[in-house]
């Protein structure tokens, strides 16, 4: 008896056209990473394929190759879609483009593919925006080796205190802030909340917005993310 296909449980991160017939996507899977794939056919008028190979939709997905680019064998829906409007969707859209721009290819992030659940789902409920998209942030931070401790000072391991102020020094991580010291000035209120992944409130979404866009800086490369832009023009206010 033949042996059956091997799939594994997959997200679609970005799809374009490739040819007249066919799909080139960006996936993340569970056991495989991230790595690109051509969904041959997928885009003649009787296959169903297309409509499965969307973003938020979880799929199990088969391949054969291991080169740079593998080709689909099969794709499966693995439930429902993850229905995302309006913030959340430009929300969801933001964590696939951080996905494809901080992680390597073949390279598993079981533990982060979870997470990347949790979140989108989290999202589709309408939790907090602010609150989601900070906690992924340092989560896949925290996958590629660059996880920031925000409840300790770096430079003793004293505890942070909600009531005091702080600085985040992109080399040393927390430290207590002196006056009238430049830099982002973090209350201890937010690290806190950040650590200890609670919502946030206004002005904490405030810093902790600033302190994640110092700390991903170096991990893009300076390229502008497509999904901020989306967010400024749809809801004309930074993301």
């Amino acid at each position: 008896m033949a042996r059956s296909e091997a799939l594994f449980l997959a997200f679609v991160l970005h799809r374009r056209d490739y040819s007249d017939t066919s799909l080139l996507l960006e996936v993340f899977a569970v056991g495989e990473g991230r790595f690109p794939a051509i969904a041959k056919g997928a885009r003649r008028k009787k296959s169903t394929a297309s409509a499965l190979l969307q973003p938020f939709q979880p799929l199990w997905l088969g391949a054969t190759g291991r080169g740079e680019v593998r080709t689909l064998t099969r794709v499966e829906g693995a439930g429902a879609a993850i229905a995302l409007r309006a913030r959340a969707l430009i929300g969801g859209f933001y964590l696939n483009e951080l996905l494809m721009r901080l992680l390597g290819r073949n390279d598993p992030h079981d533990a982060l593919f979870a997470f990347y659940q949790v979140a989108l789902t989290a999202l589709a409920e309408g939790q907090d925006l602010d609150t989601v998209l900070r906690q992924f942030e340092l989560r896949l931070l925290d996958e590629i080796g660059y996880g920031m401790t925000l409840d300790r000072a770096a430079s003793d391991g004293i505890p942070v205190r909600s009531d005091l102020s702080y600085v985040y020094d992109q080399e040393l991580g927390v430290r207590l802030s002196g006056l009238s010291e430049p830099g982002l000035v973090l209350s201890g209120a937010t690290l806190l909340a950040l650590a200890a992944g609670e919502p946030l409130e206004a002005e904490q979404r405030r810093e902790a917005r600033s302190l994640l866009r110092i700390a991903l800086a170096p991990h893009l490369g300076g390229k502008p993310l497509q999904s901020r832009e989306l967010y400024r023009r749809w809801f004309g206010a930074d993301g």
